[in-house]
């Protein structure tokens, strides 16, 4: 072909269109040529990438993959089978520009595709502009037709390379394919992971991730793209930022979230360390909530560790909408069917000795909820736990602990055979025995033994402290031992009183009178105590004590010898869920000691640790009350096994909402607060109130007169 040039003008070298023949090859089929030529190189690179998409020429195979198939790779790159070929001749079409001009309607066809030949130049980050003749001629003595290796040439085969997707030299070195389509990546991008069902959450771990450690993972991961995939606002053209994008980490809730931003502030992609529920809530920030419930922690403290520790935490307002739209009914919910099954073992059992016994929830006189326990004697499971507030009673903290055990008598009456209820000396509770409600219900009312040791105790230290009675202080301690010994060994009130006023004689140092005597053996000479002299002021204290009638009126409820023990360590182990120094809404402090029910139920069986040796492992325990240490046998370590079906019962009240947390959330149809601040009484004057500070020293001024 003859090249003649009149005038020269620069053009990209993209333009000139190939001709659909074998012999356009890229430059990664050419071995070797005799001249550097970039404008022909240009164009051989353009022969390879242009034809991507074209129409199948006739004559050539379906598909690559068919092509493939007459011919390996090795044998058609092999030198063997290439041949000499005048480059020229195949990538230049004689035809074109005849008319020393440049068709603008060239390209209608599918053989030129501007946007992909754009896509390759940028691809190989080249911009060049080329000098090309517009008019050429065979005579023109400086025309050297060029010479190369064409690879394959004296093959018999179909192959067309014109049909194969281009390589570039990096893809063929890394293996990687840089010139993919980005808005149709070969690998999708991920979805954010979504909680649908429990064992989402339920079990799997989860781990403290610093940001910057976090970034630094994120900078090596790839995305399945080179370009990013928005649109600009103003012209709806794709974006033509290209990889690689800034990473952003950022906090949201408790989760850390990484961000994938393009040069002109588009989110290429977005990946958050939680999965979410419905209604964007995250599950991280959901089972943080959930858990400091089930804990027994407080919001406050744990809000300040993440303080402390530089991590997001979950929303106060957000905590408590949890709190009360997902767990409170669940504990209780989770609780009623635990409930249920000791009471069918206990059905099964017979008849019931029950233990009670009310628990306020401040340490001093404006308790505002009382709890009231009930617990089986035998096998010392909490079967009931009522809680009250004051609004329920009226605002009067008295009865709450008489109102609540009513309600537990009354409910366990109707589930078990119950024959014996064992109380502290609660005179409430015993006018409903003596007089009252359960007079005649048949129930066997029975008063804790430490209690009544207690409290002849307090009557005893209140005589020595009077002038001439100090000797019944140093007696304090027999006497009440005196009295846990009869009451432990008597079967009925006329034996218990031969033993007791027995302690009269021997306080003098008679052991053997008309009717009895003492059960003792021989004492020691030595004793680090007097006598009391008979008849003496000390003596006729002690004998008021002693044969006083309303004391011994009720000695019959102590002579089942039961103990309320277990039921104090139980209100001990609440204040581990509920605190008395913190104030709850009544719906959160009932969750909080039914919490603290499951979690004395689910370990009361614990094992005893165990040495290697096999012997049980024993330590001493010091009580601050009695100054002295005692035995304490270890057990195993709590397992809260039956935390992860709580948790998933939460779960489910989560994924079956209909809708998010309300705001405000609405009130419990049972929710003492319903009843206003003053459950129907009316409000106090302002004299009211300025007398009752004058008459407690708050306030110094006396209120003006009506």
């Amino acid at each position: 072909m003859a090249h003649t040039s009149s005038t020269p003008m620069k053009i990209s070298v993209l333009k000139p269109p190939p001709a659909p023949s074998l012999s356009n090859i890229g430059p990664e089929s050419r071995v070797h040529s005799d001249e550097d030529d970039p404008f022909i190189e240009g164009i051989e690179n353009l022969d390879s990438r242009t034809q991507e998409g074209d129409d199948e020429q006739p004559g050539t195979s379906s598909s690559a993959l068919d092509a493939y198939a007459d011919v390996s790779e090795e044998q058609f790159n092999d030198i063997q089978n290439s041949t000499i070929d005048w480059g020229d001749d195949d990538t230049w079409d004689p035809d074109w520009g005849d008319d020393d001009t440049w068709d603008p309607d060239w390209g209608d066809d599918d053989t030129w595709d501007p946007d992909m030949e754009e896509d390759s130049v940028s691809s190989l980050e080249e911009d060049v502009t080329k000098e090309i003749d517009t008019y050429s001629d065979e005579s023109d003595s400086d025309y050297v037709p060029r010479v190369c290796v064409r690879t394959g040439g004296a093959l018999t085969t179909n192959l067309r390379l014109e049909t194969l997707p281009t390589v570039t030299l990096e893809e063929s070195v890394l293996d990687v394919d840089f010139n993919r389509d980005p808005a149709r990546p070969d690998t999708p991008l991920p979805e954010a992971m979504k909680v649908e069902v429990e064992d989402d959450v339920i079990g799997h771990p989860a781990s403290i991730v610093y940001h910057d450690c976090l970034k630094q993972l994120a900078g090596c991961v790839a995305l399945p793209m080179a370009e990013c995939t928005e649109k600009e606002p103003m012209t709806n053209k794709p974006c033509p930022a290209k990889a690689p994008f800034e990473i952003r980490v950022k906090s949201r809730g408790t989760a850390a979230v990484v961000e994938w931003m393009c040069s002109r502030g588009h989110l290429v992609w977005r990946w958050s360390s939680q999965s979410m529920f419905k209604f964007g809530m995250l599950a991280g920030d959901f089972m943080l909530a959930t858990n400091i419930l089930l804990s027994g922690n407080n919001y406050a403290k744990i809000a300040l560790l993440f303080q402390f520790m530089n991590m997001g935490m979950v929303d106060r307002t957000n905590f408590f909408k949890i709190q009360d739209s997902f767990c409170v009914e669940s504990v209780k919910e989770f609780w009623n069917d635990k409930r249920a099954k000791v009471i069918a073992q206990l059905k099964q059992r017979g008849p019931v000795v029950v233990l009670g016994d009310g628990r306020m929830d401040s340490p001093g006189f404006c308790a505002q909820h009382c709890t009231y326990t009930a617990m089986d004697n035998d096998s010392k499971q909490i079967i009931s736990m009522v809680n009250l507030d004051k609004r329920e009673t009226n605002r009067n903290s008295v009865i709450m602990e008489k109102e609540g055990f009513v309600r537990t008598l009354e409910t366990l009456r109707e589930e078990l055979n119950v024959t014996e209820v064992c109380t502290d000396a609660h005179s409430q509770i015993a006018a409903l025995f003596n007089k009252g409600l359960f007079k005649d219900s048949g129930i066997h009312h029975s008063w804790d033994i430490w209690h009544g040791s207690k409290n002849l105790n307090k009557k005893l230290v209140a005589a020595g402290q009077q002038k001439g009675c100090a000797g019944l202080l140093a007696w304090s301690r027999d006497i009440c031992n005196h009295f846990w010994h009869c009451c432990k060994t008597s079967n009925s009130y006329r034996q218990f009183m031969d033993m007791w006023s027995g302690l009269l004689h021997h306080v003098t140092g008679e052991h053997e009178w008309s009717l009895y005597s003492c059960h003792h053996g021989p004492l020691e000479d030595s004793r680090d105590k007097e006598w009391i002299e008979a008849d003496s002021l000390a003596h006729q204290r002690l004998r008021d004590i002693v044969l006083d009638a309303r004391w011994l009126k009720n000695i019959d409820k102590y002579l089942h010898f039961r103990s309320t023990a277990d039921l104090e360590s139980f209100h001990n182990h609440i204040l581990m869920y509920a605190s008395k120094r913190y104030s709850f809404s009544p719906p959160v402090y009932e969750a909080r000691t039914l919490l603290a029910g499951l979690d004395y139920n689910h370990h009361l069986k614990r094992p005893a640790k165990r040495k290697a040796d096999g012997t049980i492992q024993y330590g001493k325990l010091y009580n601050k009350r009695s100054r002295s240490w005692r035995l304490h046998m270890e057990k195993v370590e709590k397992d809260y096994s039956y935390i992860d079906d709580l948790q998933r019962t939460i779960l489910r009240r989560r994924l079956a909402a209909t809708r998010g947390m309300a705001d405000p959330r609405p009130s419990r149809p049972d929710d003492p607060r319903r009843l206003g601040p003053l459950s129907g009484v009316p409000a106090p004057t302002t004299q009211e109130l300025l007398l009752k500070q004058v008459s407690r020293g708050l306030a110094q001024t006396p209120p003006p007169a009506d």
